[in-house]
């Protein structure tokens, strides 16, 4: 889902990472589901990606 939607809006990994203040590295861990993150980083990229709700809740309930 991270992936996706960062595309979308022409973002590279690195540009992502530090509109939301996280590593890149970090970044691309939570875009390959290898890392767990706090649901203060997970606000912050669904409200910098514009992630609708729906797809919020297919994304929890995986």
């Amino acid at each position: 889902m991270i992936r996706q939607y960062r595309l979308t809006r022409n973002l590279s990994q690195e540009e992502l990472a530090e509109e939301i203040g996280i590593s890149w590295r970090q970044l691309q861990r939570l875009q390959y589901n290898e890392e767990n993150t706090r649901i203060s980083t997970f606000k912050k990229i669904v409200k910098t990606l514009n992630v609708p709700d729906d797809e919020i809740i297919k994304f929890i309930r995986k």
